[in-house]
């Protein structure tokens, strides 16, 4: 006689870190993975006494060789920023994963993403969990969205969102954002790791099954990073990042993950009160305020992604004698602020032991590539030697630990961007042989250290 337990699931508790998903059978307040504090919550794990057994697929192996290239049509979103993100627009059947800080713009990029859509004759389903339709409604009336051909529905359980899909059959859907979503049949908290993962899957099942894309929002860490890395990023076809500085009105769109194209593309917008607005230049609209020879200012010009762009980085040095010396870094690496200081002061003979640093990178940008270096120093030892640079200059180059600089990527897409802005100089790195490039319009003055970069591209102090 069999037993009536045979067959039936049984439970048992684990601890999951709710920021990169680790499990431990017992609590810890310190997760050893992601090094996160008191973020361990206890979890109930269904376990099957009935073994389970085999169910073929009937997928058989194919030789690469032999196997057709599908064709990824794609939609065409309106924005081309987005476009080029995508890699040339949104795959059917994808699931993207949009994050970012509270407040930075997410919910009006996919709000005016979905406007487009529709006016394309496109049926737009809009979920939100978090907020409700007099309030999408009051942001779209500020947008200057009518909304026709956009359904919005105000629901966290993942259940009556899917059976909302299935009976509306969208060309585009929306979900804001995925935090706020929850399953009856999941244990944990909305939010929860098991529940983000669990939701997660089934909407990408959902996309693949009725080959819609899926826009989803998902809140970030305070390291930066989407909630839930280890579920999350994983399970979606694309993961976007929306940033910009909290008093900036300009927003960059990059790429971290991307299926169905390149990662190397950003989109660059600015926030208005009609909403978000492409930058079609943004090197232009970053340096509008710039004012050649400005003594601890330079422009350099560095590569968001594939595309090259013109920021102005400044500098200012001040005396403090009764405190020790801040360092402050807006839009720069901090610790490669510091790396720099300490190599002015050792390999350029630049006494700042004393000064307070501030270096800022006008526009909200943050430039986090090596090959500013060299326009860091530069500004730093213009405001600090009341030297201005020479006028018409840019310059770019990574700076080591004894001194020297070192070559960038891509030379010639940075200088065809500064010429074509106006500029007339380049400070770069020593070139070991003659460049395949030729340009007429520029002159390339060649360094192969700090010092001799400061005394090349600095006017007289004074």
């Amino acid at each position: 006689m069999k037993s009536n337990n045979q067959g039936k699931s049984k439970f048992k508790s684990v601890f999951v870190c709710q920021q990169c998903g680790k499990e431990s059978p017992k609590w810890l307040g310190h997760c050893p993975d992601c090094q996160a504090w008191n973020s361990f919550a206890e979890t109930r794990v269904t376990l099957s006494r009935a073994p389970s057994s085999p169910h073929p697929s009937g997928n058989k192996p194919q030789e690469l060789s032999q196997v057709q290239k599908g064709d990824f049509p794609r939609f065409q979103l309106g924005f081309t920023e987005v476009n080029r993100v995508l890699g040339g627009g949104l795959v059917p059947g994808s699931l993207v994963l949009v994050g970012g800080e509270p407040g930075i713009g997410k919910s009006t990029l996919l709000l005016q993403i979905s406007a487009l859509m529709a006016e394309c004759s496109k049926v737009v389903a809009y979920i939100s969990g978090e907020e409700s339709v007099n309030q999408v409604k009051l942001r779209s009336e500020r947008l200057g969205i009518v909304g026709k051909g956009i359904y919005f529905l105000s629901e966290p359980d993942l259940a009556a969102v899917l059976e909302c899909l299935e009976g509306l059959s969208p060309q585009l859907a929306v979900v804001d954002s995925i935090q706020t979503m929850y399953l009856e049949d999941v244990a944990g908290m909305p939010g929860s790791i098991s529940q983000v993962r669990e939701c997660t899957w089934r909407l990408e099942r959902w996309a693949k099954q009725n080959n819609v894309p899926l826009l989803v929002t998902g809140h970030v860490t305070k390291e930066g990073a989407i909630a839930g890395p280890g579920t999350l990023e994983h399970i979606v076809d694309v993961v976007l990042y929306f940033e910009g500085e909290p008093f900036s009105n300009y927003r960059v769109l990059r790429s971290a993950k991307n299926r169905f194209g390149s990662t190397n593309e950003v989109g660059i917008f600015e926030m208005s009160d009609k909403g978000l607005v492409e930058v079609d230049n943004p090197s232009q609209v970053f340096l509008s305020a710039y004012k050649d020879e400005t003594m601890g200012s330079m422009v350099v010009p560095t590569l968001e992604g594939n595309r090259p762009l013109l920021v102005e980085i400044q500098a200012l040095t001040t005396s403090n004698n009764f405190a020790p010396p801040r360092r402050i870094a807006n839009g720069v690496d901090f610790n490669r602020l510091l790396l720099i200081i300490a190599v002015l002061t050792k390999r350029a003979g630049l006494k700042l032991f004393n000064q307070d640093i501030i270096v800022n990178v006008t526009g909200g940008l943050k430039v986090n590539e090596p090959a500013v270096d060299l326009g860091i120093a530069l500004a730093i030892a213009s405001s600090f030697r009341d030297a201005k640079p020479i006028s018409g200059l840019v310059a770019l180059g990574e700076v080591g630990l004894n001194g020297e600089l070192r070559g960038v990527s891509q030379l010639d897409r940075r200088i065809a961007e500064a010429i074509r802005l106006g500029f007339q100089s380049c400070l770069i790195p020593r070139l070991k042989s003659k460049p395949s490039f030729d340009f007429a319009d520029v002159q390339l003055i060649q360094a192969g250290s700090v010092a001799e970069a400061l005394r090349l591209g600095l006017t007289k102090e004074g």
